[in-house]
């Protein structure tokens, strides 16, 4: 069998939870500490340091109470369901495969733009975990503000119109380029290890 393509044996051990502990605790250490953030979140000069973790510990520094209340909002309703259907680890690898690829495909697009900058947030890996729920859910139906019924195709769908846009004409400060980093490898992952096509899903359920 192929090595790619192997599942692994199902458990359920709510690892998003976990994360979100994680995250709300890096979040404390952060503000007692401010400069830690240079240390944890992902640079060239950190790299050139040789901060060989910060592809990884970025994904747990968040710039405010404001910046980690939407991820991990997101990341609660979306990647409880997505871990109770495809299991604890399936999750925790698809989390931190898109999450770490996404920081260095960050990297590697502000380099060749000659843009250095300090990426932190989890926000390309909620937006994969959003991606990753459309596609396990495709019948679902989320509501905006609690209002506005949307199927969850769809959403994904309107993120990454509006994503794209926004990088052409949105305020600094936001990495609208992971956001989409993060849809286009969630899309990636799906493919090549669970050898399901997100279209073709989406196709046949809407």
């Amino acid at each position: 069998m192929n090595l790619l393509k192997r599942p692994f044996r199902y458990v359920f051990l709510n690892a998003t939870m976990a994360l979100i502990f994680i995250n709300i605790a890096a979040l404390f250490l952060i503000q007692m500490m401010p400069r830690s953030s240079l240390y944890l979140g992902l640079s060239f000069a950190g790299l050139k340091c040789h901060y060989f973790w910060q592809p990884l510990t970025y994904l747990f520094v968040h710039g405010g109470w404001r910046h980690i209340l939407f991820n991990m909002i997101a990341l609660f309703f979306f990647g409880i369901p997505f871990e109770k259907a495809v299991g604890t680890k399936e999750f925790l690898l698809f989390y931190f495969v898109c999450g770490i690829l996404d920081g260095l495909m960050c990297m590697a697009i502000y380099w060749f733009f000659g843009m250095n900058v300090l990426l932190i947030g989890a926000s390309g890996a909620i937006y994969a975990v959003l991606f990753a729920y459309a596609v396990v859910f495709p019948r679902n139906v989320i509501y905006i503000w609690g209002i506005i019924p949307v199927q969850a195709p769809i959403l994904v769908l309107v993120y990454a119109v509006i994503e794209f846009l926004s990088q052409f004409t949105g305020r600094g400060g936001i990495s609208h380029v992971a956001h989409l980093s993060g849809l286009l490898l969630a899309w990636l992952y799906f493919v090549i290890r669970m050898g399901v096509h997100p279209l073709k899903v989406w196709r046949d359920n809407l």
